[in-house]
């Protein structure tokens, strides 16, 4: 018997509704449907004062999914996307995006198409888009105290974010440099329309093979965006006596302390997303962000 996941915001009472109507219509149809909630992809932030879990990103595959299922149906918003990423990336099941949430950036189809969705899928008429993603990893020594699975951004900057701090940073081979700002964030192609794309750096299509270094208001002309290849690890030295905070997609993070070292790198289990149509992604920049659209001049008010 075929198998599909279903990754559901249990917090939104909307997707917890379609999330029963399109599991008794892949049942019907002969599939095994396992379902979970999209909290299990939330790291959620490390607590200073207690051990830190060294867990590694595996950890938070839902019980029931591994590479025999042909795809995973995520029900919810861009953070049941980003929370659903760290459960499916480690055992490779690609993810079918569904919107219930608002702007929907992330979003493959939205429930107007639920059934011709649900056609395609049991027809298997669809095609696979693989995104970059990130391990990120809190090191000290040789000791890892934290990590997890990145598919937009990791930021490190002051708690609160009003002061500027100093960051030595070493990318692959190259000498390493110094930048003085309010914080950095490194991004994927995809977070290139995130945070990143908010602090003033470029975006960056899907499948170029790259990643970007962005500092957050920085206090040098000469620091702005980086752009490498995503074959260069990239370690973040904090220069700066005060603790500092490090935050993954906007849902996940912990402390960093002077004596330790954020590493970045590109993993090895990319993203898998479901494409239903041709994925045209100035199409998705003009529609959602309002990349790229004619200039209309003001009326003349002669």
């Amino acid at each position: 018997m075929p198998k599909l996941g279903l990754i559901v915001n249990d917090g939104k009472e909307r997707a917890v509704e379609i999330a029963l109507t399109i599991q008794k219509r892949l049942e019907s149809s002969g599939y095994e449907v396992v379902r979970a909630s999209s909290s299990g992809g939330m790291v959620g932030f490390a607590n200073p004062d207690q051990h830190m879990r060294m867990n590694g990103y595996s950890a938070h595959v839902p019980e029931g999914f591994d590479s025999s299922m042909k795809m995973a149906i995520v029900l919810g918003g861009d953070g049941t996307v980003l929370s659903a990423a760290r459960q499916t990336a480690p055992v490779q099941v690609p993810i079918l995006t569904i919107n219930t949430g608002h702007l929907g950036f992330l979003a493959e189809a939205y429930l107007s198409d639920l059934d011709n969705a649900i056609d395609q899928i049991l027809s298997s008429d669809w095609e696979i888009e693989l995104r970059t993603s990130l391990v990120v990893s809190i090191l000290r020594g040789d000791q890892r105290r934290w990590e997890a699975l990145c598919l937009n951004e990791m930021a490190l900057h002051r708690e609160p974010l009003t002061s500027m701090c100093h960051f030595e940073i070493s990318i692959g081979r190259h000498a390493p440099v110094d930048i003085s700002a309010d914080g950095v964030i490194l991004s994927t192609p995809t977070g290139s329309t995130a945070y990143s794309l908010s602090a003033g750096g470029p975006v960056i299509t899907p499948d170029c093979p790259v990643l970007q270094l962005t500092p957050i208001a920085p206090h040098s002309l000469a620091s702005r965006a980086l752009v490498f290849s995503d074959l260069e690890p990239v370690t973040v030295f904090p220069a700066t006596p005060e603790r500092l905070m490090m935050v993954v997609d906007g849902t996940a993070g912990c402390y960093v302390w002077p004596e330790d070292r954020v590493l970045i790198r590109r993993s090895n289990h990319p993203v898998k997303f479901v494409r239903l149509s041709d994925h045209e992604f100035f199409q998705v920049l003009r529609k959602k962000l309002g990349w790229g659209l004619p200039h209309e001049a003001k009326p003349d008010k002669s």
